[in-house]
């Protein structure tokens, strides 16, 4: 019997010379790997109460929305800075060469609801960490945070440490 990562593909030296990187795409590409990988996560979300799932642009949005609709809850999604037509809430945070901000609309979030977040890779744990943060300045509570995919040697949980983080997959090395 296949498991999720036996759909996701290394690709060697991508971007650059010695990093092996997960392409989840392939996951997305076969009808039974992207199932198992929806009920996988979905799985992981049994007795855990929540009111919205949040997803990161963009694959968080591939990811968290199809899991809302399965389990008949809202979806969030954190775009990126310009992207988000309503009045919104920001933070920018640090990347590897510079920084980026996302943002959530303002009223997306009412205070007490209890959120999933959802994304597809966690590495170093940038984005996500943000996402809490903006979700938290809207009144809301981090209940868990998902990912298909963990790459621990990049440290990302230890910035997401105070929340309940679960990955389906996990592979050494960044």
């Amino acid at each position: 019997m296949k498991t999720v990562a036996d759909y996701i593909k290394s690709i060697p030296d991508f971007p650059k010379p010695g990093i092996v990187f997960r392409d989840v795409t392939s996951v997305l590409e076969s009808p039974e790997g992207f199932k198992l990988a929806m009920d996988e996560m979905i799985k992981r979300l049994d007795g855990v109460e929540f009111d919205l799932i949040a997803g990161a642009e963009a694959r968080g949005f591939i990811f968290g929305a199809p899991i809302a609709y399965a389990l008949g809850k809202g979806f969030v999604p954190v775009r990126k800075k310009g992207k988000l037509p309503r009045e919104t809430v920001s933070m920018a945070y640090e990347l590897e060469y510079g920084t980026a901000e996302i943002e959530i609309h303002k009223d997306a979030i009412k205070p007490g609801q209890k959120i999933v977040i959802v994304d597809d890779l966690i590495a170093t744990g940038g984005t996500i960490e943000a996402s809490t943060r903006l979700i938290e300045e809207l009144g809301g509570e981090v209940v868990k945070v998902l990912f298909l995919i963990e790459l621990p040697g990049l440290n990302g949980r230890a910035r997401l440490e105070k929340y309940d983080v679960e990955s389906i997959v996990s592979f050494d090395g960044e």
